[in-house]
């Protein structure tokens, strides 16, 4: 069978597309596809599919080939390629992804996509935090130096231990550059590696900043809608949000979405 594909990065966070809305396309070698040795390489596959009062539904599989949790990056990568396949008339897309429905707006190579309200989170300590955003993630600001960690044993340590090892969690390390300007390094489950950008991530390390705040130097968040900038090993992405009574609200995740190559497999 001859697969036709697109990929797409964002923040260096790589990932191909398949248009699904014609073809089943459920049974792929998706793990083959994903290699970096022998296949395209990603850090994920998507598959674009028709959604009944949607404008298409994202069906996201990790590198590991099994089908996963959300995917903020991703979710920004597709939303991007259904604008240029014409899906929607205008710069805003609606569509469904493994958390639910979500909004896209496409302004050039620039995706906002709006993340799912956060209401609950479990405090580990004074400077880590664990919470979901799509997808689990662990949130730690207790590193001077992130550059020099050894992200890879650290995250595993974590990842493969109680009480994540069965359902598996993505796992951050986050320092502060200034004035809501933060930057982190990101180990993802199901790619288990390190990973140059990871949207969920990204809004998870920024709300648990806000929620840190009083315990973190160098923080300051002002009341009502906010935004902060976050440096990864890809690039820039930056958070918008609204802190609420119950939580966080209105989040977007805001980014550059890029065309890399397109092919066949």
């Amino acid at each position: 069978m001859t697969i036709p594909f697109v990929k797409f990065q964002g923040t260096g966070n790589d990932f191909i597309l398949i248009d699904g809305r014609n073809k089943d396309y459920s049974n792929i070698p998706v793990r083959l596809m994903c290699d970096r040795h022998f296949g395209i390489g990603a850090d994920g596959l998507m598959i674009l599919q028709n959604k009944e009062g949607y404008d298409f539904e994202m069906v996201y599989y990790n590198s590991d080939g099994n089908l996963s949790s959300m995917c903020g990056n991703g979710g920004r990568c597709i939303a991007f390629w259904a604008h240029q396949l014409g899906i929607s008339k205008n710069q805003k897309l609606h569509f469904w992804a493994p958390d639910g429905a979500h909004e896209a707006e496409v302004n050039d190579n620039t995706v906002s996509l709006k993340m799912n309200p956060v209401n609950s989170w479990k405090m580990i300590d004074n400077v880590t935090i664990e919470l979901n955003t799509g997808s689990p993630h662990y949130v730690s600001f207790g590193c001077d130096n992130i550059d020099e960690l050894n992200l890879i044993d650290w995250a595993k340590n974590i990842r493969f231990h109680e009480p994540y090892i069965q359902e598996g969690i993505n796992v951050n390390v986050v320092s502060i550059l200034g004035e809501n300007h933060l930057k982190m390094r990101t180990y993802e489950r199901g790619v288990e590696d390190e990973t140059l950008s990871c949207g969920t991530g990204v809004t998870a390390a920024v709300l648990a900043s806000v929620i840190l705040r009083d315990n973190l130097e160098g923080i300051y968040i002002q009341e009502g809608n906010n935004e902060i900038k976050m440096l990864t090993k890809g690039g820039s992405l930056s958070i918008s949000f609204e802190k609420t009574v119950e939580g966080f609200d209105n989040i977007w995740l805001i980014g550059p979405a890029e065309f890399v190559f397109a092919g066949q497999w």
